[in-house]
């Protein structure tokens, strides 16, 4: 597969929210991330459904949303609603994952579900089958800048067999530490979906930094 960069806002100026959404289409990107973040099941609060709202009235790219909250089958709807293209959830929070997929479905969106690094890959592949893309987090999710923890590199391999033998044509994405050198190695271990936040919005020229993620 191609290899599809997306953006996470969580490192765009955000009093210049629109402008960075200019930037980020003018570069390359492919896709938009947002991370969504409810300060319980992670410790930080992001964005939410109106900014996701505002973005999606401002840009017609892609939007993956990141659900980092603890009930995500209570939201599935209000995010669809206003203007999410995927979602993704975590296997780690507190609703049934087959009902998230379900919902997630229904609303006609592409489904992604995600693991922590410290999940193993066994306990999502009974989902993989189900969904359009696996999230591997290359870092606690919580927080942008953190540095890529190299040990989730081997579960990236692993899925990637699975999916080629079960269910081919499942995106991998990664997200945390991305930049030029850890993008080479994910995409070596099977991830195709590149996740930068800090990486692209620090850079002096971000359309040579997604450039570099491929």
């Amino acid at each position: 597969m191609n290899t599809i960069v997306s953006a996470s806002i969580l490192s765009a100026d955000i009093c210049r929210l629109g402008e960075e959404l200019d930037r980020i289409k003018q570069s390359g990107c492919d896709h938009v991330h947002f991370d969504v973040m409810d300060g319980v099941f992670v410790p930080n609060i992001s964005f939410g459904v109106p900014v996701l709202a505002g973005v999606r009235k401002h840009t017609d790219m892609f939007i993956d949303a990141h659900l980092m909250i603890t009930d995500p089958l209570k939201y599935v709807g209000v995010f669809a609603d206003n203007g999410a293209d995927m979602i993704s959830f975590h296997l780690e929070s507190n609703s049934d994952p087959a009902a998230v997929i379900r919902e997630i479905k229904t609303r006609g969106i592409k489904a992604g579900i995600a693991i922590k690094p410290g999940t193993p890959v066994s306990d999502v592949l009974p989902f993989v089958s189900s969904v359009d893309m696996v999230l591997v987090m290359t870092v606690e999710p919580g927080f942008g800048g953190q540095g890529f923890m190299h040990e989730t590199l081997s579960k990236i391999s692993e899925l990637k067999a699975y999916i080629d033998k079960e269910c081919p044509g499942t995106h991998i994405q990664v997200d945390g530490g991305i930049n030029a050198e850890t993008a080479a190695l994910v995409r070596e271990a099977g991830a195709d979906i590149l996740v930068a936040g800090s990486y692209l919005f620090k850079a002096e020229d971000m359309a040579a930094a997604a450039r570099s993620m491929r």
